[in-house]
């Protein structure tokens, strides 16, 4: 979750399932007894709320590759 622009966090789908597997596996600790490492996946996963939903803004696509032909 370094860099929030990189082109594999474009689809929101990728954005989703990295902030939800943080919280599967916060839950995966708490239930093994480290609540410290449950407590450290959890924060990391409020991060990816934070980065990906909260104040993430999309870069605007290169010129030609949003599929727009009309200039032909």
């Amino acid at each position: 979750m370094k860099d929030q622009h990189h082109p594999f966090f474009r689809p929101l789908w990728r954005r989703v399932v990295t902030v939800a597997v943080c919280f599967v596996w916060a839950g995966v600790e708490l239930y093994a007894g480290s609540q410290t490492w449950a407590l450290i996946t959890a924060a990391i996963g409020a991060y990816g709320i934070w980065i990906f939903f909260i104040t993430y803004q999309p870069m605007d696509e290169p010129p030609g590759s949003s599929g727009d032909r009309s200039q032909h």
